[in-house]
């Protein structure tokens, strides 16, 4: 039993703060039934996005509501508010909340007093100010922007399709990925191939004609799978005309045309940006001790250092890696790590609240999986080198095991079953976008250009 009532705040509904939430609601199964035990889930979103799969839902081998879990069906137990924290004062105990009903009620965040706190509110994608990027630059971190990066693919080939203007023609099927990791590399090599797929039912367009382009700034892509596995993605991507460039930088993408550090020029309607991640904007808006990276200092334990009460993990948390030969070294921000540390960090709070021993956090790297399209992909695992089919089975194979709840596990497998024995789909909706454009035009208005901020809803 708990020593006395505890109201549990988590900040965060990815991967570290469902399986937190999860963990604590078995945890504390019996404290939450008498009320002696509360957790609350602060976040921007009614359901978890399983990110690994953002690539094939682009791709259209997924449906979108498959890569995701609805937060209210997993944590019955707990309260789910869709909003997000914008401060926190741990020394009081406090936290500021902004929900979709402060925003209309006009009164500002509300506070909620909590005992114990997990941060994981994840990370948000890094940028650099580079001219052009926030105006054409695409980003690839949500399954919203990975289903309109795929209308977007696919919009780009329909105008490519009518027009007789060679410089917009060329323009539409120019495509840039900025970023050589997982995100970077996935999503290029699933788009294209669904791309190479779609052309076939184009008359006037050949798999040929578009120009796929990857910028990475260091001289390797895809470092988690080791040297070996890189220089093999690199060959196996200039085998299908990808048009990769190491050590070569975006400098500007201004009036839609991406100029690199190596001096080259191209006309452009597609900068998709996975450049890497930084700590969420909230961690800087707390009293708690954060690294030179913005991230919380934390123990092997999953404490944050010098806060009693205050946890954290995940993409938030510097975790030091206790198996790891070198001092100091610590856990890389990745979801390997984060789906494990939320299983400890949930038995640690309960282990808190009973006046037990913590356990520390110990996890020695695996190694890593990644999809190039369909059939295609490359692995190392446990010193294991494995690329092309097997590799690709084992990254299907691995995430089908990890992706939450067995109602997704089921979807997604018969998706891909299928997928097997139809063809591919390759419809664009893009008029999800601006889903009032028509209507608005009928009822004698103009149509906004830009699609109007529309509020998460229930799950």
């Amino acid at each position: 039993m708990v020593k006395e009532r505890a109201r549990i705040l988590v900040v965060g509904g990815g991967y570290v703060g469902m399986y937190t939430a999860l963990r604590l609601q078995r945890k504390l199964k019996r404290e939450l039934a008498r009320g002696d035990a509360e957790i609350t889930v602060v976040t921007p979103d009614p359901y978890m996005t399983y990110q690994p799969f953002l690539p094939e839902a682009a791709a259209g081998a997924l449906s979108p509501r498959h890569v995701v879990v609805p937060l209210r069906r997993v944590l019955e137990g707990c309260r789910v508010v869709i909003g997000e924290a914008t401060a926190i004062d741990h020394a009081r105990r406090t936290a500021t909340i902004s929900t979709l009903a402060t925003g209309e009620e006009g009164t500002g965040g509300r506070q909620v007093a909590y005992d114990e706190l997990v941060l994981a509110p994840g990370s948000v994608s890094r940028t650099l100010p580079i001219p052009g990027l926030a105006e054409h630059g695409i980003g690839f971190k949500t399954v919203e922007e990975a289903i309109g990066l795929r209308n977007h693919v696919l919009e780009q080939m329909d105008i490519a399709s009518s027009t007789r203007d060679p410089a917009i023609r060329d323009a539409a099927l120019t495509f840039v990925f900025v970023g050589g990791g997982y995100a970077g590399v996935e999503a290029l090599g699933e788009l294209e191939d669904m791309a190479r797929y779609a052309a076939r039912y184009y008359h006037n367009l050949r798999p040929e004609d578009m120009k796929w382009i990857l910028v990475e700034a260091s001289d390797r892509i895809l470092p988690e799978v080791g040297e070996e596995m890189g220089r093999y993605t690199v060959t196996e991507l200039r085998r299908r005309n990808i048009d990769v460039r190491l050590e070569t930088r975006l400098e500007s993408c201004a009036d839609r045309v991406a100029v690199l550090s190596d001096g080259a020029r191209f006309p452009t309607r597609t900068v998709v940006w996975t450049a890497g991640v930084k700590p969420h904007p909230v961690l800087a808006a707390t009293d708690l001790p954060l690294n030179g990276r913005g991230r919380l200092k934390c123990t092997a334990e999953l404490a944050v250092e010098g806060a009693a009460h205050a946890w954290a993990a995940g993409d938030a948390a510097a975790v030091p890696d206790v198996t790891a030969r070198e001092q100091g070294r610590e856990c890389a921000p990745n979801a390997q790590h984060a789906l494990r540390q939320a299983r400890v960090l949930g038995d640690n709070i309960a282990h808190s609240l009973r006046g037990e021993p913590l356990e520390t956090y110990a996890h020695k790297y695996a190694g890593s999986v990644a999809s190039l399209g369909l059939h295609k992909g490359v692995a190392q695992v446990y010193g294991r080198k494995l690329k092309g089919y097997p590799a690709w089975f084992m990254h299907r194979t691995y995430h089908l095991s990890r992706v939450p709840t067995f109602n997704r596990k089921a979807r997604v497998a018969a998706e891909w079953a299928l997928a097997g024995l139809f063809k591919r789909e390759i419809v664009s909706l893009g008029s999800l976008e601006h889903p009032r454009a028509e209507f608005e035009l009928a009822a004698g208005g103009k149509p906004s250009p830009d699609p109007p901020h529309n509020p998460k809803g229930s799950s």
